[in-house]
């Protein structure tokens, strides 16, 4: 007979897994049902009521989660990638403060989604918050829309990255022998080297993956570090006849605005930069099933990871400010990689090469983590049989347990997304427009919901924002809600627009979503009813099954769960399954 598990925390007493602090999608109280002939562990209670049943080795730590997360963060590859963006639209004046605005709204869509994850610690992330927290009747569409914008930006984040580091390597290839020019068709193949290679990584075990993405991660902060240091250092303008850093005057007060907007539009366009590059930070929630003392170590890995991250960027942006020689020269170079036309123009050719190499190794990491953390969103999705053929996708490869079938499926479709570079430069653009909209847009309808339904019934876990929550959600919805025309916008307008100036974005990521509220519309409402729960709980117990559970409901010790950091949950008063409308606010 299958019986209501107990865990001990510290001597304090025992405690259910109804009464862990978490929301679930569990109903009215309900209690999991332990079959696996063994006595949960803390983690595995959170999971279990949450409806899941273990099915990963919990082998990342809140180090190692930080890692995979900073990886696909990758700031100094992402900076690489998008400096067009910040450059060509605002100047220097855009990179230097307009990063500053730009964080205050980032950190706050971070900070938020770093107290659902807490409350929520399953791989589903954002999706289940979303179907969790909406209003009645409105869960499965809130999921829906949520799974599959996330899913977008999850799908497009490994080959975008992996264009940009085969775009460097390329770019090495012509400061070495100004008369090779890249073309397409060598741009492509490259990409698709590196995204055959990182799903082959992205294969092995979870503890394989930890290590090798703690290297990675590692390496990216050296080289952020060393890339800090000798940019200042070994800067060459002088033999050009200029001063050895450009003015401060010039770096904040000079807005080189390279649209047909006004020089205010032209700044916030240069965001896409900023919120393509901190887009990464959810990959702690989607490895939460994975990772010891999930609903305290992911919800700090999200929030260290944007914290640390959005600071160094900035030192970043600064350094290339003060430096930078020619804007324009720098965009329209030949090299076909803005970031390697900067290095040229202020460094040494031999320490410029060495610059463009650690970011390449660094942007091959952050490949690899990008590819990870897509592997696990579809998962998730595909558990819950959002995907056609979902049975092949969730299936969790028996000697590696992890979902290698996920891995090459995001595989596939990433690569057919690189048949954008046969496009043109504006076309294969689009693909870090779309990730930064996706992304954002998938963070901020659970946070939303939260902050404008929910309310101060949200049921907060052991890490929160306690009365600042709220205030801090509607920041970070109202940024991301003025944010989604501005990714859209062109740089042109009028007459000067044509197809080669058009900014794709909201054709390759507003079609699809169009196609899946269609789906949803016509058939996808008829079965899709959210997150689907693959562990057996009381509703679903047998008769003596059911009586048994339900008598052994009332056999709670007293005491307090020390995980909740001073929450005011009560032990017997509040199971973890309620629905959120029943759910009491925590505090700090």
């Amino acid at each position: 007979m299958a019986e209501r598990n107990h865990s001990v925390r510290s001597g304090k007493g025992r405690f259910s897994v109804a009464q862990e602090p978490v929301t679930s999608v569990l109903r009215g109280g309900d209690i999991p049902i332990n079959e696996s002939g063994r006595e949960w562990n803390a983690d595995e209670e959170v999971l279990a009521a949450l409806g899941y049943k273990p099915e990963f080795k919990r082998e990342f730590t809140l180090w190692t989660t930080f890692c995979v997360s900073f990886a696909v963060l990758g700031l100094l590859p992402s900076f690489a990638t998008t400096l067009w963006y910040g450059m060509g639209y605002a100047g220097t004046g855009g990179m230097s403060w307009g990063w500053l605005v730009a964080m205050i709204g980032i950190q706050s869509v971070a900070s938020s989604m770093a107290e659902l994850c807490s409350s929520m610690p399953t791989s589903g992330g954002l999706y289940y918050a979303a179907a969790v927290l909406a209003p009645p009747g409105w869960g499965p569409f809130a999921a829906w829309i949520t799974g599959w914008s996330n899913w977008i930006g999850q799908v497009t984040a490994a080959p975008s990255v992996n264009y940009g580091t085969a775009a460097m390597i390329l770019a090495c290839g012509s400061i070495q022998n100004p008369d090779y020019v890249p073309t397409n068709y060598q741009t492509f193949l490259l990409t698709v080297l590196i995204m055959l290679i990182h799903s082959c990584m992205a294969s092995f075990s979870t503890k394989w993956i930890a290590r090798v993405n703690s290297v990675g991660s590692t390496f990216n902060i050296i080289a952020l570090a060393a890339v800090l240091i000798m940019i200042p250092a070994a800067c060459d303008r002088t033999t050009r006849g200029l001063s050895k850093f450009n003015s401060s005057s010039e770096v904040w007060g000079t807005i080189e605005n390279g649209t047909d907007f006004p020089s205010g539009i032209a700044v916030l366009m240069s965001f896409i930069g900023v919120i393509w590059t901190m887009s990464g930070y959810d990959s702690p929630f989607h490895l939460a099933e994975e990772c010891s003392n999930a609903n305290i170590a992911s919800p700090r890995a999200i929030f260290l990871t944007s914290a640390v991250g959005g600071t160094f960027g900035w030192f970043l942006q600064l350094v290339v400010a003060y430096t930078v020689v020619d804007i324009p020269t720098a965009l329209n170079s030949d090299l076909g990689q803005p970031f390697a036309a900067y290095l040229v123009q202020c460094l040494p050719h031999k320490v410029a090469l060495a610059i463009l190499s650690l970011t390449i190794i660094a942007g091959f990491a952050m490949g690899q983590g990008c590819m990870i953390a897509a592997s696990r969103v579809t998962f998730a999705y595909a558990r819950d049989d959002c995907f056609p053929f979902s049975r092949i996708w969730k299936h969790v490869n028996t000697r590696t347990r992890t979902p290698v079938n996920a891995v090459w499926f995001n595989s596939t479709i990433g690569i057919l997304c690189l048949l954008l570079i046969f496009g043109g430069g504006i076309a294969i653009g689009a693909i870090f427009s779309i990730g930064a909209l996706a992304a954002f847009v998938a963070f901020t309808i659970p946070i939303f919901i939260r902050v404008f339904f929910v309310g101060n019934r949200f049921r907060a876990g052991p890490w929160n924002l306690g009365r600042f929550s709220i205030p801090i959600g509607a920041v970070g919805s109202g940024f991301v809600l003025m944010m989604v025309p501005i990714l859209c916008f062109p740089s042109v307008r009028g007459n000067n627009l044509d197809a080669s100036g058009m900014n794709w974005t909201v054709v390759v990521w507003g079609g699809p979503m169009l196609l899946v509220t269609i789906w949803w519309l016509v058939d996808a409402r008829k079965w899709f009813k959210g997150p689907k729960v693959n562990l057996e709980h009381l509703m679903h117990g047998r008769g003596d099954q059911a009586a048994q559970l339900a008598a052994q409901q009332g056999e709670m010790l007293e005491g307090k769960d020390d995980r909740s950091s001073g929450s005011d949950h009560i032990p017997g008063e509040m199971p973890a399954g309620r629905q959120v409308g029943d759910l009491k606010p925590n505090g700090l």
